[in-house]
């Protein structure tokens, strides 16, 4: 990779960051975090972010109305979002893509296959 990419990580569950955090460390990314909404919104306006990973069951708000918050931020409102989330029902990953979300991946992740998905969302291409 010739640039490291800064994945946001949208998380309220401390495990799960810890797993995300391995995975994509080990990959050469950085991983930022935020537990809640307004840390979203916060390190999204602050850093500079090449993707972003959200949860959807989130304490505050959730992340169908925190993406489509994002989305409407002039200047990062076109960063790559990606669904992550426990949420596998039929009809979620639709939702998702409705809210403003550029892919979804479930939970719990693949650990082989989540470095290729993401891998494939920074360059910008679809994943089936």
């Amino acid at each position: 990779m010739e640039d490291t990419a800064t994945i946001l990580y949208v998380e309220d569950n401390p495990d799960n960051r810890i797993l995300i955090l391995r995975i994509l460390n080990a990959e050469g990314y950085e991983v930022l975090f935020a537990e809640n909404a307004e840390q979203a919104m916060e390190t999204a306006q602050q850093a500079s972010i090449d993707l972003i990973l959200m949860d959807i069951n989130l304490p505050d708000v959730d992340g169908y109305t925190l993406t489509s918050q994002i989305r409407a931020l002039p200047n990062i409102g076109s960063i790559p979002i990606i669904a992550l989330t426990a949420n596998v029902m039929k009809g979620d990953r639709e939702r998702s893509l409705e809210a403003g979300c550029d892919g979804y991946i479930q939970k719990p992740v693949d650990v082989d296959n989540l470095p290729v998905e993401i891998a494939a969302y920074l360059r910008k291409e679809p994943y089936a």
